[in-house]
């Protein structure tokens, strides 16, 4: 068999698959669709013991309604329970959902309605029926159309993603700054050690908890933002939170952070969407 056929085979097999997945999907009956949404609330947070693992998240009691029954549960997240909880105070809305009839077998998850098309496997079935047209066109008519093959959907995304990820990274800076901080502490430091399967290396990582009061009075706890450097010694260390009013999931404890992180993702898109646009020209002189 030779390049034409395995395309034909490739294209045919996700092919059926993206027709399947999006028949289902049209119909309604996919899994994603038939499963359960709600939305429940955080009657209580516990303080993360000092030292224990940020895998486990914070430990909170949540309440939810089952919409089938009008049956109202009261939960916890210990255990394997969907997406950990990093950030959590009393009265908190939480995402939850669960195969139908079955609210014990719960997920939290942070954003309720992703994927609720269940069109994930179909659009991964395309963009892979794409993958291969590009590779088998580089085949017969030269390197140059694998360039220009990738390089225009990269370029497309990065003319989308630049504009708009400055435009949201512009808006959060805003929105922390639209109030006056408030004091923070540092109450706690999570501590997960890793070991590579390969080389045996022993990788430790550390987690700060800070807790903060809300000029509204809400207690919020949360772990220190992943994309902010750890302060050395932070435990019992005070710190300065700048959050925003509507949400205080949105915070950070180092504003001047926050400034260079969204500098460094303009310089980064910016130079993302001019390697697609270099790959695009260089395949199209190249022809």
């Amino acid at each position: 068999m030779g390049w034409h056929g395995y395309l034909a085979l490739w294209c045919g097999v996700f092919g059926a698959v993206a027709l399947i997945g999006y028949g289902r999907s049209l119909a309604g009956v996919t899994r994603a669709q038939r499963t359960v949404r709600v939305m429940g609330r955080i009657e209580q947070v516990r303080e993360p013991r000092h030292g224990s693992s940020r895998k486990d998240g914070i430990s909170v009691v949540v309440s939810f309604h089952d919409p089938s029954t009008g049956q109202e549960l009261t939960v916890t997240n210990d255990g394997e329970h969907g997406e950990s909880i990093t950030t959590a105070w009393t009265g908190r809305e939480i995402g939850i959902h669960y195969p139908p009839g079955r609210p014990h077998a719960f997920r939290f998850t942070s954003d309720l309605w992703a994927g609720r098309y269940g069109l994930v496997r179909p659009n991964c079935a395309v963009f892979l029926i794409y993958a291969g047209l590009v590779a088998v066109a580089a085949i017969d008519w030269g390197w140059p159309w694998a360039l220009i093959g990738f390089g225009v959907p990269w370029t497309v995304s990065g003319a989308y993603y630049v504009p708009a990820n400055a435009r949201e990274m512009s808006r959060r800076i805003d929105t922390l700054t639209s109030v006056a901080p408030v004091p923070g502490r540092v109450i706690a430091v999570l501590k997960d050690v890793s070991v590579d399967a390969d080389d045996g290396h022993v990788t430790t990582s550390h987690t700060p908890v800070v807790t903060f009061t809300t000029h509204e009075g809400t207690a919020v706890t949360a772990y220190w933002p992943s994309a902010l450097p750890v302060p050395a010694g932070p435990h019992g260390r005070d710190v300065t939170i700048h959050y925003a009013p509507d949400d205080p999931a949105v915070f950070t404890p180092a504003l001047a952070a926050e400034h260079r992180s969204r500098k460094s993702d303009i310089v980064f898109g910016v130079l993302a969407l001019l390697a697609g646009m270099a790959a695009v020209a260089v395949g199209a002189i190249m022809l």
